[in-house]
């Protein structure tokens, strides 16, 4: 017998908020939703750093927010809080979407990820050559690597647009070359954009992930309880004159991707407290002393049905799409237009970035694919043609979050940081309009 009540048996307020928060949940979980919030947050920053308002714009993102206790302070401007703190939890879904990725995913073995690295790989070198083959100055060459990433979230959504006709390998093998790439682009953060290094901050950062660890391994599996010493790895990266951000993938990275070791099976101790609560009487008496402990059983087995990588990506993902991404696209894509000097320097970095895009990531990954296989090194996935690489190589060139990123590591002059977004914007734009266009020829060709 269900003794569940009827939709129809709820009052009529409850059904509306009910039906209304379903449905919420299945618009936020729409791929090219998360896609199009970006996009209008970098609208919005445009309009916004090209009205009347412009200065306003420049004033809040450089307000300070101070955060001590007594007089130890620490006081940075709200653009620091959103690029080197808030993004932290955009590099910590990353790495532990590579972690997912690697442990069962399609980069868990070698024959499944060895075509989206060679892919990925030809996706980094190609626009890399052809930004330098523009921008040769020492100056300007700095911004190499700005156009050799890919926004997964972007990239995605647009293939969502698409619908169910792309087949589902073309699909995965834009994931895994997209996650390949974030790898490289968090290699080439640390390795080329990192000044010189601190050695206090890697043994703050060492006693963070060594606490991670430990409260690992004596089985703590409530996640607020990490963000101490993860706020420890953050700052020991800081330091340390490492990007901070990088403190997430490595925090993602560490995460396990096994459930937490359990006398008795998730789903088993599940059925055993239901059994036990029903054939109680404690739940009618309302007795919280004797629901207390079936209470926390429940709370456990229930976070401890999926692995802890799943679990806090699935928690994050929604915060990250519609909250952390959106807010860094408003504060780093308003681009003064009437204010970017592209008389010569500026406009070598703008045109490189954008043709590195739409043109050197697709030449880079179709070409590397097609030696690839020409070679025998490997073969296509089933259900994956010319056509849909071709696809992969157009969207791979929306760069967007992740190459605004590399730019402001790259640029100190801002005339050229501005340029550099300002190409990112409109290659990120083209190449998405141009994989949309291919996109629908494609699936009509189907």
């Amino acid at each position: 017998m269900n003794d569940r009540p009827a939709l129809d048996d709820l009052p009529r307020a409850q059904q509306l908020a009910e039906q209304a928060l379903n449905t919420l949940q299945r618009f936020l979980h729409v791929e090219a939703v998360s896609g199009a919030a970006l996009l209008v947050a970098a609208a919005a920053a445009l309009i916004w750093a090209n009205s009347p308002f412009a200065h306003g714009y420049h004033v809040f993102w450089n307000l300070p927010l101070t955060i001590g206790v007594g007089e130890q302070v620490f006081s940075r401007s709200l653009h620091f809080w959103v690029n080197d703190a808030l993004m932290t939890i955009f590099f910590l879904v990353v790495g532990m979407e590579i972690r997912r990725e690697i442990h069962e995913g399609a980069l868990s073995k070698p024959d499944q990820a060895i075509l989206p690295l060679i892919a990925a790989t030809g996706g980094v070198i190609a626009p890399a050559l052809i930004y330098l083959s523009l921008n040769s100055d020492p100056a300007r060459g700095q911004g190499w690597a700005v156009p050799t990433a890919t926004d997964i979230a972007f990239a995605v959504g647009v293939l969502a647009l698409l619908g169910r006709s792309i087949p589902v390998n073309v699909r995965v093998f834009l994931l895994a070359l997209a996650i390949i790439d974030d790898i490289i682009a968090v290699l080439i953060i640390a390795i080329f954009y990192t000044a010189s290094l601190q050695f206090s901050g890697f043994a703050i950062a060492s006693v963070g992930v060594l606490a991670v660890l430990g409260f690992q391994r004596i089985g703590i599996g409530s996640a607020p309880l990490y963000i101490l010493p993860g706020s420890l790895v953050w700052l020991g990266f800081m330091v340390a004159g490492i990007h901070p951000t990088l403190a997430g993938v490595v925090l993602g990275l560490i995460t396990p991707a096994r459930p937490m070791p359990m006398r008795e099976q998730p789903l088993e101790m599940l059925s055993r407290v239901l059994k036990q609560l029903r054939s109680s009487d404690a739940v009618k008496a309302g007795d919280q002393h004797r629901l207390g402990q079936p209470l926390r059983e429940l709370r456990v087995a229930h976070r401890e049905i999926l692995p802890p990588v799943s679990r806090v990506q699935m928690a994050l993902h929604p915060w990250v799409a519609y909250v952390v991404m959106p807010i860094f696209a408003l504060a780093n894509a308003g681009v003064s237009l009437t204010g970017t000097d592209l008389s010569a320097a500026g406009h070598l970095v703008m045109l490189g970035t954008m043709v590195a895009l739409v043109a050197g990531k697709p030449l880079g990954i179709v070409g590397a694919t097609w030696v690839a296989v020409r070679l025998g090194w490997c073969r296509l996935a089933p259900g994956v043609s010319w056509g849909g690489v071709c696809l992969v190589g157009l969207l791979a060139g929306i760069g967007f979050t992740m190459s605004i990123f590399i730019a402001m590591l790259a640029f100190s002059d801002e005339g050229l940081l501005k340029a550099a977004k300002l190409g990112v914007l409109l290659g990120s734009l083209i190449a998405a309009t141009l994989g949309l266009g291919w996109g629908v020829i494609y699936v009509r060709r189907r």
